[in-house]
């Protein structure tokens, strides 16, 4: 365990937003395979923003790579536009 205050408080900091990140790419994953199971283009259509949103805001936050959520955004819109 750690033996000094600022450790303790890094540790419980670290926890927290291990939660924090988890529950929200969990979410977001879900979402992504939401939209993927979807067939229907005006579902899809209005689901896409939605999600193409939570996937930059996990980029900008750096729970994913930038490169991650282009690639997913990418593959979503083909996706949509393919129904």
């Amino acid at each position: 365990m750690a033996n000094h205050k600022s450790a303790i408080k890094r540790a419980k900091q670290s926890e927290v937003r291990r939660l924090h990140n988890k529950y929200f790419s969990k979410t977001a994953r879900n979402a992504v395979r939401l939209l993927r199971e979807t067939t229907d283009k005006a579902a899809a259509a209005e689901l896409f923003p939605k999600v193409a949103t939570m996937l930059d805001k996990l980029a900008k936050q750096n729970v994913i790579h930038d490169n991650k959520a282009s690639n997913l955004k990418s593959s979503l819109a083909l996706h949509v536009n393919s129904l």
